[in-house]
């Protein structure tokens, strides 16, 4: 039955001349888009009246099917309305940066010897946090770089309380072995104290202050002393001439933003300046943006990415801001908020190296986007389709039957979809029966799309020969699917290369060269399978294996087993401890230890 038109003219009607924020739905019901306006009549009637859209707007409007709206007190309601929104639903037609709020932070904790460790999630009190970094990678290159100035422990607090000897950070001298007391804590607390220094950008004054405990000790005869500080104090000025960008102003903290566009794509470009120090950079490829203007991926960015988080006291843009966006963050921010779009000097240069980082993004993520579209390319061609777009793939991961794991991971319009993996734990088939685990995964995979949920893929690609692709056959009959089924058999010695994939649909089997565009394509999508599914099946027989055995002990309840693995940092350590070990945990008697120790071995 055909579906009449939309009709906007008793929706806009009725529309209120107020703030608010508006969403556009398709004719299932689902958001295709959310805005925000000072005037929601004015606003919403332009979709209909305008004939400057953008193409990507257009085809919004086709296929608008109702309209609904919410009233605010004032704008700057609707635009946190609008953000919260926008990141709730995901809608279809909005400009979408990945949530990037969980970015890593450098933690100090609040121990009597505090430990360094990485950190990702809300920061909490008392601990000292530090960053955000772009990446773990510039985290743990913090970490190590700490340790070899100030040899502050890394360890976890339960093998920390359970040392009888220093470990080997404390040979290599990563770690001045706080756990056996070979630091004192004066000593300890001062190295503490001078890596926050560091860590707040006050390179300076930790130098000048390290020279004066140096003078002072060697004054006073204790050259190893001196030494050690002496030691601190050339790596720290190393590190310094190391550093790619820093600021004449110490304890700067400052964020810069820059968008590039090149071929129709955009790149948002982030660089973290904490305490004066670059602490790196990452770029973001915005989703839905075709069409839209450098400024509007900007400040989609900036709201996506600052309102409801931290903003540091300074943000240097390459473009200019609504000042509602600009007001709202300075308010959140509950400081003093610098917002800077032409800056000279220093941060000139910083906004000038993130537009070259952008730009340089771009240039990479468009040569990847080419190969990968003559990767699809010559796909189509060797397995005689056309239109493919999309591939699944799935496989199966056990050992010996155990835990068994199916995975499915995704790849559509030349990219792997992470986001769209999923991973299913097998229950009704047998222990290492692969073609009844294979049967259960495409069951309830592509049960929902026979149900008419889902998206379709252009070719299901199986790990596997001759009999997983007749399991898939048998289930895709049952189903009442038609659709494209690629085996791949592994080579004689599972050598890569030498792959056979198995083509049903046109009754034969394909060898490509080893050098084949579409089959390295194929060899990525069913490594990424197996990756995905065997650290599931890993993950999963850890859990199994540490739960049962230990609750299989009589005697051991879910609190001894828990004071057992947090003594001693797991079931590894649990297995290598002594009986004597064991029977020092609160509530294991020297009997029960024994049964322990006995069941372990």
């Amino acid at each position: 039955m055909a579906v009449a038109p939309f009709d906007p003219k008793p929706v806009l009607a009725g529309l209120p001349s107020l703030p608010g924020v508006y969403r556009m739905l398709d004719q299932g019901g689902k958001v295709l888009y959310v805005g925000k306006a000072v005037d929601l009549k004015r606003r919403v009637s332009s979709y209909f009246q305008k004939n400057d859209l953008s193409p990507r707007i257009r085809l919004m409007v086709r296929q608008i099917a109702a309209i609904e709206t919410t009233v605010t007190r004032s704008e700057a309601e609707a635009l946190i309305l609008e953000n919260n929104l926008i990141k709730a639903l995901t809608p279809k037609y909005n400009i979408l940066f990945r949530d990037d709020k969980s970015y890593p932070y450098l933690m100090l904790t609040a121990h009597d010897y505090p430990r360094l460790a990485y950190y990702r999630g809300e920061a909490k009190r008392p601990n000292q946090f530090f960053g955000p970094f772009p990446n773990s990678y510039a985290v743990r290159e913090s970490i190590q770089m700490l340790q070899k100035v100030f040899r502050l422990r890394t360890c976890e607090d339960s093998v920390f309380g359970n040392r009888s000897r220093p470990c080997l950070l404390f040979q290599i001298k990563r770690c001045s072995g706080p756990c056996v007391g070979l630091i004192a804590d004066a000593d300890y607390r001062a190295d503490v104290a001078s890596a926050v220094a560091f860590l707040q950008g006050k390179q300076n004054e930790l130098l000048d202050a390290l020279s004066v405990r140096m003078n002072a000790a060697a004054e006073a005869l204790e050259f190893e002393t001196a030494a050690e500080l002496r030691d601190q104090i050339q790596a720290l000025s190393r590190m310094q001439e190391k550093q790619f960008v820093s600021s004449n102003s110490n304890q700067l903290d400052a964020d810069v933003v820059a968008v590039a566009t090149q071929d129709g794509v955009c790149c948002v470009n982030l660089v973290m300046i904490r305490g004066g120090r670059h602490l790196g950079d990452k770029s973001h490829f915005p989703r839905n943006d075709d069409g839209d203007s450098p400024q509007a991926v900007l400040e989609a960015f900036l709201a996506q990415h600052y309102l409801g988080g931290a903003i540091p006291p300074v943000l240097i843009v390459n473009g200019e801001i609504d000042p509602l966006l600009c007001d709202h963050l300075a308010l959140q921010s509950e400081r003093k908020l610098t917002l800077i779009s032409n800056p000279n000097g220093e941060r000139r240069i910083w906004l000038t190296m993130a537009e070259k980082n952008a730009m340089l993004a771009l240039g990479q993520k468009l040569a990847g986007q080419a190969t990968q579209t003559h990767r699809v390319q010559l796909l189509n061609e060797a397995l005689g389709l056309e239109g493919v777009q999309r591939i699944e793939c799935f496989d199966i991961s056990h050992t010996m039957g155990e835990a068994t794991v199916a995975s499915c991971v995704v790849y559509d319009h030349t990219a792997i979809q992470p986001s769209e993996y999923r991973r299913y734990n097998i229950e009704t088939a047998k222990a290492g029966d692969d073609y009844g685990a294979m049967r259960e995964v495409l069951s309830r995979r592509y049960g929902k799309l026979a149900a008419g949920e889902g998206k379709r893929p252009d070719i299901v690609l199986i790990d596997g020969g001759k009999g997983q692709v007749g399991v898939a056959l048998e289930v895709f009959a049952e189903l009442g699917l038609d659709l494209t089924i690629v085996g791949v058999a592994k080579g004689e010695g599972r050598k890569p290369g030498l792959e056979t994939l198995v083509l049903p649909y046109q009754q034969k089997t394909l060898q490509l060269p080893s050098d084949h565009p579409a089959l390295h394509l194929i060899q990525t999508v069913r490594d990424e399978a197996h990756r995905f599914a065997i650290t599931g099946h890993r993950a999963r027989r850890a859990k199994a294996r540490t739960s049962s055995t230990l609750e299989d002990i009589p005697g051991v309840g879910a609190k001894r087993r828990q004071r057992l693995l947090t003594r001693f940092g797991g079931l590894r350590g649990v297995a290598a401890a002594s009986i004597d070990d064991l029977a020092q945990v609160e509530g294991i008697s020297l009997t029960l230890a024994e049964q322990i120790y006995n069941t372990l071995h």
